[in-house]
């Protein structure tokens, strides 16, 4: 029966030190720290998402409530067009692609310092 081989080094030597793990080693492990980087990103871009749907939602179900606090406002018109309607077709769209061009750059933002956390 051969005996097993055991490796001896120094203690100074690459070979008996441990490498650091990178935050980038651990999401790819799939470890408890990479969990816990992950989790991070997703809750940071769940809470900007539910930011913009609040402002959206805000927005369209306040307008009804603004006609029924103000009902002189149901009778307005702007270019023979009722204004209920006038907002909801023209003034409603540009705010959307507003939120919508904020909402994109805000997530990459987030992913840029996400990036820079697990880069280092």
């Amino acid at each position: 029966m051969t005996p097993e081989r055991v490796r001896v080094t120094h203690p100074r030597t690459v070979g008996a030190r441990p490498r650091p793990r990178t935050a980038r080693s651990e999401i790819d492990a799939q470890t408890e720290l990479g969990e816990i980087y992950m989790t991070s990103l997703l809750r940071t871009q769940l809470r900007l998402a539910l930011v913009v749907l609040l402002a959206v939602a805000v927005l369209l179900g306040g307008l009804p409530l603004l006609f029924e606090v103000a009902p002189g406002l149901k009778d307005a018109s702007v270019g023979g067009m009722p204004l209920p309607w006038v907002l909801l077709a023209l003034a409603v769209y540009p705010f959307l692609l507003l939120l919508g061009w904020l909402y994109v750059r805000r997530a990459e933002r987030n992913e840029g310092a996400f990036t820079d956390v697990v880069g280092r």
